[in-house]
């Protein structure tokens, strides 16, 4: 696939940007719909009280100029993490390798797989001689030489320990063309020679399990991101969703028709599935953007893995919505719900760098287990002990009831103090008071 191919997606990204802000300026940016208008909540599809103001809620979430900006950054961001490593892997120059005098065909299938095995790719180019390949090294129309199957040759010094492509490729080809070198000096017959190369190496056996590769620990970081950044940044909805509405005093005309627990319980299910639909809109991208430029960001992704990260999405959410929509109700004005952000969000902040540090050692302490069945923690540090191959499926149902359980009582909590405090405007209701009532 060459560089042009893989422009492809970059444009197509480009094009929906265009779209959407052409779109938008003619509307002259969305609107949300009228809060207070019966007629309008009932035209939509979903039953029931709850259902209408979830739907409310999605629809003006979804046509909100902020929903829109937020998912073309985070499709622009996905394209770029997914693209760009593919675009500078497939435009990496071939290994030339000019081999001077006999070379077996054994060898030269030998070699060839040796670029595919550093991460390259390797062409064999004939030489006519020694003093030819050496011409052509210089004039760097190739990058290194094997001759007579003695010997590699390379332009410049390169050290055992070199990590570009020419050095690890160098290490490669000569340690294959030495160990033909050997055999026919020892005077093995071909078939002995081809019985030695072909052996298979014992089996490895370990007394403790390993911790995870690369490409494992890299998919579980970005799992990791994403739960945070939908608890800090949906969440934060929730919260400015219910301050909005007080604020406005749209909340008085609802709660007329609709009970607060209802009107809670809808605001928060309509952010939740807004959320999901731009999260669900950004793993599509990368799965397709990841099939067509063949890039491998997304190797080492785990089913197991993936599950329990949506699974622990929902739940996390589910736990903390609650608790945000409860401290909007609190406050009257912006200035107010901004001093309420931080504090609201240390529990995130600090069951991210613990599941950091986990995953980035491969050996979850005893501390860090106990974090995996706290509802507040249990979001970052369930996935990754799944990943690890930490956690057995018992443990991960347990964690799953307890978050359950918990979120039950704190969504009566959330809904007592919402129901205290949504018509109460002027200042910020204590907490003290909150207990109190």
């Amino acid at each position: 696939m060459n560089a042009v191919s893989q422009v492809i997606p970059i444009a197509i990204v480009v094009l929906a940007v265009a779209f959407m802000i052409v779109r938008l300026s003619r509307r002259g940016g969305a609107r949300m719909m009228p809060a207070a208008d019966p007629a309008a909540l009932r035209l939509l599809p979903l039953p029931g009280d709850i259902g209408l103001v979830a739907a409310r809620e999605l629809r003006a979430r979804v046509r909100g100029r902020a929903f829109r900006t937020g998912t073309l950054l985070v499709l622009l961001v996905v394209a770029g993490a997914i693209v760009i490593p593919a675009l500078l892997n497939h435009q990496a120059d071939v290994q030339r390798i000019g081999v001077a005098g006999a070379l077996s065909g054994p060898v030269r299938a030998a070699v060839l797989a040796d670029g595919p095995a550093t991460g390259t790719r390797a062409e064999l180019i004939a030489e006519p001689s020694g003093p030819a390949a050496a011409a052509d090294l210089r004039g760097g129309r190739i990058d290194l030489a094997v001759v007579d199957g003695r010997e590699v040759v390379v332009a410049k010094a390169t050290s055992a320990s070199g990590t570009s492509a020419t050095a690890q490729l160098t290490q490669a080809v000569a340690r294959t063309v030495g160990a033909d070198d050997v055999m026919r000096t020892a005077g093995l017959t071909p078939a002995q020679a081809a019985a030695i190369a072909g052996a298979r190496p014992l089996p490895v056996s370990s007394l403790e399990p390993g911790g995870p590769d690369a490409a494992q620990r890299n998919a579980t970081f970005i799992g990791l991101l994403l739960v945070v950044f939908m608890l800090t940044q949906y969440n934060a909805w929730t919260l400015t969703g219910v301050l909005e509405e007080k604020s406005s005093r749209i909340v008085e005309v609802l709660l007329a028709a609709i009970t607060p627990a209802r009107l809670l319980a809808g605001k928060v299910l309509g952010i939740g599935l807004a959320a999901f639909v731009q999260a669900g809109v950004a793993v599509a991208t990368a799965v397709a953007l990841a099939k067509a430029t063949h890039s491998d960001a997304l190797a080492g992704i785990m089913p197991a893995t993936v599950a329990s990260t949506l699974a622990w999405l929902v739940l996390g959410y589910a736990f903390y919505s609650w608790v945000y929509a409860a401290a909007g109700s609190t406050v009257s004005r912006p200035e107010q719900a901004q001093s309420l952000l931080l504090p609201l969000g240390l529990p995130v902040i600090f069951g991210y760098l613990m599941a950091t540090a986990a995953i980035t050692s491969g050996n979850p302490s005893a501390f860090f287990h106990v974090l995996a069945y706290l509802p507040p923690t249990a979001p970052f540090a369930m996935p990754v002990l799944v990943s690890l191959g930490a956690a057995s499926w018992w443990q991960v149902a347990l964690s799953a009831a307890v978050s359950v359980a918990c979120t039950a009582g704190v969504a009566r909590a959330a809904i007592a103090v919402y129901r205290t405090s949504i018509l109460r405007t002027g200042r910020r209701v204590p907490l003290r008071e909150l207990l109190t009532r």
